[in-house]
């Protein structure tokens, strides 16, 4: 399939979309349903800054660098896309998937629906969302295909082909 990586952001983004509108319309911020203990449970939170909540009510702001960076996905797909580069691409979508569905709160609440939350002992993880997953997912594969490109160009640049004399 020629743009697997459209269908893989089409993909998030539907998850994304479709589990914000069951959390937040079942309950109030702040409710939380213990899935495992206090280790994972669903918490609605309502975020309007970025991740870690930094840069709190940036609406206009968080809108045109998530637009600007979804053009630059969209340039870096069409020019990578016949590369071969598989993991790249599925890194991309997933990407693309999770910025287009975080966009969404931003523009028509203003604000990010989130309520995976993590506890490691006393320490509680930022809440997050399926698109946040294939964010990370997603940063985590292009340094994956970096350093296996990077190990690939340098075996190509060993093997090639130069008789070497001691």
């Amino acid at each position: 399939m020629k743009s697997f990586y459209y269908l893989v952001a089409f993909v998030v983004l539907v998850l994304d979309q479709i589990t914000k509108k069951i959390v937040s319309g079942g309950m109030e911020v702040g409710d939380q349903i213990s899935v495992i203990g206090e280790f994972f449970q669903i918490q609605l939170y309502m975020n309007n800054g970025a991740a870690f909540s930094i840069l709190p009510n940036q609406r206009l702001f968080f809108i045109v660098i998530t637009i600007a960076v979804l053009i630059g996905i969209i340039w870096y797909i069409r020019r990578n896309r016949s590369s071969g580069r598989v993991l790249l691409m599925l890194a991309l979508g997933l990407i693309f998937g999770g910025a287009i569905g975080n966009l969404i709160d931003r523009a028509l609440y203003g604000e990010v629906v989130d309520f995976f939350k993590l506890t490691f002992g006393s320490y509680i993880f930022p809440i997050f969302n399926i698109a946040d997953i294939g964010i990370t997912i997603g940063v985590v594969l292009i340094l994956l295909d970096t350093m296996l490109d990077a190990k690939n160009q340098g075996a190509k640049a060993q093997g090639n082909g130069d008789i070497q004399l001691d």
